[in-house]
């Protein structure tokens, strides 16, 4: 074999995998229904605690079977510190930051959001069985960062 054999071969590789990998991006984001959580708001960090719906943070039922947690992340704690959703709920959780730079991740969940100082983050998800899930946060954010937890309770 020559060397430009081996060279089509290696671009026709490429190729093939490339296109293999847009099929699964699309796949995943189409399909699977997984995305990005989007950008959903600005508000002043500073002032945030005045302005809905961070004046209220916790869960309030939006419609049946639909709830809205408000969350805040600071140093070095959620606001609220434990969520309860019954089982089967759709949850979407709106959170934010009013100092540095945290993570919010329900465990067992595909909850992963950034929470920015004032960037409001939104993300939805439906907790279909009972039990606990660990809220953690996955920036470091100080010297108190591994006390930053919290708990979704699925009734």
């Amino acid at each position: 074999m020559n060397i430009e054999t081996y060279e089509k071969a290696f671009l026709s590789l490429g190729g093939v995998l490339l296109v293999a990998c847009l099929v699964a991006l699309a796949y995943a984001s189409i399909a699977m229904g997984i995305h990005l959580p989007g950008r959903a708001g600005e508000v002043d960090p500073l002032t945030m605690r005045a302005q809905a719906p961070f004046d209220n943070p916790g869960v309030r039922e939006t419609s049946p079977g639909q709830y809205e947690a408000v969350v805040i992340g600071q140093l070095w704690a959620f606001v609220p510190a434990e969520i309860r959703v019954p089982a089967g709920a759709e949850v979407t959780f709106v959170a934010t930051s009013n100092d540095v730079l945290h993570g919010l991740h329900v465990e067992g969940t595909r909850i992963n959001m950034m929470l920015v100082p004032g960037q409001i983050s939104r993300n939805t998800y439906t907790f279909k069985e009972p039990g606990e899930h660990l809220i953690i946060c996955h920036e470091y954010c100080g010297v108190g960062h591994h006390t930053m937890y919290g708990k979704v309770i699925v009734e």
